[in-house]
């Protein structure tokens, strides 16, 4: 089975190091240990546009075995690109990125598996193959993502999507996760099981949403947005309408509505529910106060009401990401175990 990773200037270099070794790792548990009388189950081949070594986001040089192909014998295509905060910077080099979708749509139309992971979906998405499919990201990246291809059916708070011959990953380390459930499609689910408890890789995560941060960093440029995100923070405490935001503003709601989708992607009333659920978040991670207390500090006289907004944007109760995140702060402290998220109680 040969597995073709294809790699670019300021991917994380941990992104072909942890699956080349969970593939290193399914070889020896099936016995397919390389020698010089045979062949490995899985083969692996690392791959750049032009042939030569590329920069990791580390500053490490990634050695390459050659030039991407896209009529080369593949079972599996493992596609990386730029971590997060230079996805934009690499877009903008329209005939690398034109190339690599290019030769992304070969590969699927001669019946590769095309996996990918956090940034590199977006070089999925610019080849229309994630049209009308399910996909994830890094929940960082989810609105932007969502903005630039709608067409995309994106669930952000998911650690793994698949649907014809497509996998896509969610943040980072979901490459291990991605890395495993490929071994499962090309070589059985019994080894991929055994591989996944061999390196103590958690395949049981299914959402990222305990990780995501939910309200983004000003950065739209529209004066008039964050002028009502600064309000909507500074009055989180009191109950306040919509009408009365766009009356201090001095503008009609129906005005207020259009610039918060245009700058970023969601209306007030949403970005309000997710700035409280963020604060919520942080408070609960402080551990110092009670359910009851955090409602009444972010706005809802409802507990019943904020327990059932905080579940539907976190994906647990307020009461397990605190028990989470205490778990997770000690395990950080003293590490003897891994917190792979918040368990139902």
């Amino acid at each position: 089975m040969n597995i073709r990773f294809w790699v670019c200037d300021g991917t994380l270099s941990s992104g072909v190091a942890g699956p080349v070794d969970v593939f290193a790792v399914a070889n020896i548990l099936a016995g397919k240990r390389a020698d010089p009388g045979g062949q490995p189950l899985l083969r692996w081949f690392v791959e750049s546009l032009d042939g030569c070594p590329v920069q990791s986001a580390s500053g490490q040089m990634i050695a390459v075995d050659g030039r991407i192909n896209p009529e080369a014998s593949a079972d599996a295509i493992v596609v990386t690109a730029p971590y997060a905060p230079d996805i934009d910077r690499f877009l903008e080099r329209r005939e690398e990125v034109t190339a690599l979708t290019r030769a992304l749509r070969r590969q699927h139309e001669r019946g590769a598996v095309l996996a990918s992971y956090c940034t590199g979906n977006y070089l999925l998405a610019e080849a229309g193959l994630l049209d009308e499919r399910p996909a994830t990201t890094h929940w960082a990246k989810a609105r932007d993502f969502a903005r630039r291809y709608p067409r995309v059916a994106l669930r952000a708070q998911e650690i793994l999507t698949e649907q014809d011959g497509i996998l896509s990953g969610g943040s980072v380390t979901s490459y291990l996760t991605l890395a495993v459930r490929l071994v499962g499609r090309l070589a059985g689910a019994d080894l991929a099981a055994a591989t996944a408890r061999m390196l103590l890789i958690d395949t049981s995560r299914v959402s990222q949403a305990s990780f995501a941060t939910l309200v983004e960093e000003h950065g739209h440029g529209d004066r008039l947005v964050a002028r009502a995100q600064r309000r909507m923070a500074e009055t989180i405490q009191q109950a306040s309408s919509l009408s009365e935001l766009a009356a201090h503003l001095a503008v009609s709601e129906r005005t207020l509505n259009r610039r918060f989708k245009q700058a970023i992607g969601i209306g007030p009333l949403e970005y309000l529910q997710a700035l409280r659920v963020e604060t919520a978040k942080q408070l609960l991670e402080a551990g110092t106060s009670s359910i009851d207390d955090i409602c009444q500090r972010i706005g809802y006289a409802d507990s019943s009401t904020f327990r059932a907004l905080f579940k539907r944007l976190v994906g647990h109760s307020p009461r397990e990401y605190q028990q989470w995140f205490q778990q997770l702060r000690s395990q950080c402290a003293a590490p003897h175990g891994y917190a792979g998220g918040p368990t139902t109680a």
